[in-house]
């Protein structure tokens, strides 16, 4: 299909463009920015003025439920809430059931993405067999089948000969090695950032520490191994820190925050809102503020959702015993322009952190909008608003805290591949 999208703001971070122009797409792919190229004729024109046009949002961190959880959510439940929120990529940690330590559970998850046809879905291999810990994964098979990194999700691997040994299998095929840093021991039992929020409701803490505890070790062994790695959701200042510290060293490093630890804080867990419940959990106001500098620095170069949808049971029981994470495919256009409207970012620099960002760290042809590269597309009216409730909610999951928010930026199209996947009117 041949599209022309007419009069709109473009803005490709990856190419330094912000103009208002006509953005043509041919075959699946950009065919032109301004002019048309010679001989194209479009099949269908749509006028975007006043609108942000984009490259389609890449999330480096789904959990989409399937396989093993479709009592939550499932791979085309999600996929769809995806494409309504402007996201056209999305990487699967390995933590599904069975986990993704073969190459037939790989093939098995792109069967059916391509069945849904809402989004393009990545997946990471296990680092270790049934996230274990003690054995390695085939990394090279996982590679071969289409594999964009490995990593143990939110499994630590506490034997550190082990981790050394995972980092140069990966090292030695080219793969990056995803890392979620929280210590086994000092984060074990833990429910909330040690701190007076969690002294004041009596739940047991996890300190900063732990999280810096791990960042610590890894760093240790990619300056041993060589071995590329991304530290995934980062919650602390300190952590932030150590990270920028280890790139100054010219350490092959990189790490991304999820959207809510941006916005919220430990103050945010009220009386026991389950919805706050997150691992790594929400620390202190000076965390959070470090974390939006560290975003606006470059440091942390990518902002993902962090997204975990639950059936309303999982929260529904004493806030130590709900299961941590929250729904946020819904949010993540809408709190990257919040950080604009509060001056954190401006809006190249906003949709950079969720498009260019992330597609760099993966290695993919994605996130730009250059004439040959895919026509994966946002479309945003950015003066229209919404109220985050149960009815506008598009993930199965409605587990967020930031229900009753109103947040700024309504998707109006998005293309994948040059085929439109969500239409609506504003």
């Amino acid at each position: 299909m041949r599209i022309t999208l007419q009069g709109g703001r473009v803005i490709d971070p990856a190419h330094g463009l912000d103009a208002v122009t006509d953005l043509h797409i041919a075959d699946g792919r950009i065919a032109g920015l301004g002019t048309a190229p010679a001989g194209f004729i479009a099949e269908r024109s749509c006028d975007v003025s006043g609108r942000i046009v984009c490259p389609g949002l890449v999330d480096l961190c789904a959990r989409l439920r399937e396989p093993g959880a479709e009592h939550k959510a499932t791979i085309a439940s999600e996929t769809h809430a995806a494409a309504a929120s402007g996201i056209t990529t999305l990487v699967m940690p390995p933590d599904t059931d069975p986990v993704i330590d073969e190459t037939a559970v790989v093939e098995s998850i792109r069967r059916r993405a391509q069945a849904a046809g809402f989004a393009r879905v990545l997946v990471l291999g296990a680092l270790t067999r049934g996230l274990g810990g003690e054995v390695l994964a085939e990394m090279a098979a996982l590679k071969e089948a289409g594999c964009v990194g490995v990593g143990n999700a939110g499994v630590p691997v506490p034997n550190s000969m082990v981790m050394k040994r995972a980092m140069e299998y990966a090292s030695s095929h080219g793969l990056t090695v995803f890392l979620t840093p929280m210590d086994p021991w000092l984060s074990a039992g833990g429910q909330a950032h040690d701190g007076q929020v969690a002294a004041r409701l009596g739940l047991a803490g996890i300190p900063v520490a732990a999280e810096t505890a791990a960042v610590g070790r890894e760093l240790a062994l990619v300056e041993e191994t060589g071995a590329r790695a991304h530290f995934g959701r980062l919650s602390s200042a300190r952590a932030v820190a150590m990270i920028a510290r280890a790139r100054d060293r010219g350490l092959p490093v990189s790490c991304d925050v999820a959207a809510h630890q941006l916005h919220l804080t430990e103050v945010d867990l009220g009386r026991f809102d389950a919805d706050a419940h997150v691992l790594p959990p929400l620390r202190t106001a000076r965390d959070r503020d470090a974390l939006r500098r560290g975003v606006a620095a470059g440091v942390i170069e990518a902002v993902c959702s962090d997204h975990q949808p639950h059936e309303p049971d999982a929260k529904l029981v004493p806030f130590g015993d709900t299961e941590p994470g929250l729904s946020a495919l819904d949010t993540l256009l809408g709190l990257m322009l919040k950080l604009v409207d509060e001056g954190v970012l401006d809006l190249p620099g906003a949709i950079e952190r969720v498009t260019a960002g992330p597609a760099r760290l993966l290695g993919i042809e994605a996130g730009t909008l250059a004439v040959g590269a895919p026509a994966d597309v946002c479309v945003f009216a950015p003066g229209a608003h919404r109220l985050l409730d149960a009815r506008t909610l598009a993930s199965r999951g409605h587990n967020t805290p930031f229900l009753g928010w109103e947040l700024r930026g309504v998707v109006t199209l998005t293309l994948l591949d040059g085929r439109p996947v969500y239409q609506r009117e504003v």
